[in-house]
């Protein structure tokens, strides 16, 4: 018997260690996510570009997470402007055209800044809307080196938001991945009430993209993914299991458009449907075959600009005519 409780004191001093350790591990990948460093060089490739040592050194070791950086600059006539957000001095690039149809703000993804977005701005442009272009805080231009993957971004759509909005002329959002769950949350939990939206890729929720992450990384998400979501939340001042789009758009009754590439690593189809049967408003989607976690106009350019130049057209005239549409539809190529 003594022996046999002896056993059972190491099993559980094991099960406490082990324990201890993933949740270590953890807080260290999760500070590794959403604190940028200002150390020079190149972002770990996505998981599924990584060879099997290299994602096992990347388990070890966390990502190499340095902050995001403006590479490119608009070829078009822009003034850079900066506003206030509570998260910190936002840097923009706002690109008017002359007799605008209404203003068109862009938000970036995870690891990526307001130059990735040019060629979008610049179609915008073409389509006759003003743009700006935004890093949000943490990236670019921007002041600080927190990304949250969409929560404390919210605040800063919703900065960029009201600014546009003191200004004549219908507000639109353009936003991909991070950007658009943050576009979401701050319509759904900030107020933030723009024309319409045109989001691409959203994920479902925190702990969905984590868990995608680690299986793309071979790697069983559970219980390593709810950790990770944990100790980014506690890092970072907020209930990270709560950063779900698919709530959020059960609140939402902005026109939305909702773009989705079907060979998407990162955000499955399920979550997309989800999202999308979500929301209240009028809404569209279109999927495009083929294309993965990427900017839709590099496979599909042509099918992609007449989806959004027909879906801002139609809320830019009824905003001219102070009336909306309430049509719902689904589109599926």
């Amino acid at each position: 018997m003594a022996a046999r409780r002896k056993w059972q004191r190491r099993l559980l001093l094991l099960a406490a260690v082990a324990f201890g350790a993933m949740n270590l591990v953890a807080a260290f990948h999760a500070w590794r996510f959403t604190h940028f460093t200002t150390e020079a060089g190149t972002h770990t490739d996505n998981p599924e570009q990584l060879t099997a040592t290299q994602k096992l050194w990347v388990l070890l070791t966390g990502i190499k997470n340095p902050k995001p950086v403006n590479h490119q600059r608009p070829s078009f006539p822009y003034r850079t402007i900066h506003l206030t957000s509570p998260n910190g001095q936002l840097e923009a690039w706002y690109g008017a055209v002359p007799h605008a149809q209404g203003t068109v703000a862009l938000f970036h993804g995870y690891t990526s800044s307001k130059g990735k977005l040019l060629t979008e701005a610049a179609t915008f442009r073409r389509l006759g809307y003003n743009v700006l272009l935004t890093d949000f805080a943490g990236n670019g231009g921007s002041t600080g080196n927190v990304c949250t993957v969409g929560h404390h971004e919210a605040a800063d759509v919703a900065a960029v938001t009201r600014w546009l909005q003191r200004r004549p002329g219908p507000v639109f959002i353009y936003a991909n991945s991070m950007g658009a769950v943050a576009t979401l949350r701050a319509e759904a939990e900030l107020g933030v009430r723009p024309t319409a939206n045109v989001l691409e890729c959203p994920y479902g929720s925190m702990l969905e993209t984590a868990q995608s992450r680690f299986r793309s990384m071979h790697v069983p998400p559970f219980p390593m993914a709810n950790l990770l979501v944990f100790w980014g939340g506690v890092e970072n001042n907020f209930w990270a299991f709560d950063l779900n789009a698919t709530d959020y758009a059960t609140r939402i009754s902005t026109p939305t458009l909702l773009l989705w590439g079907t060979a998407d690593p990162r955000v499955t189809r399920p979550e997309t449907d989800a999202i999308y049967t979500a929301l209240r408003g009028p809404k569209q989607r279109q999927d495009f075959p083929g294309s993965g976690h990427e900017p839709y106009w590099r496979k599909h350019k042509a099918q992609w600009e007449q989806t959004i130049q027909n879906f801002t057209n139609n809320y830019s005239q009824s905003a001219a005519y102070g009336s909306s549409t309430t049509n719902s539809t689904l589109v599926h190529n």
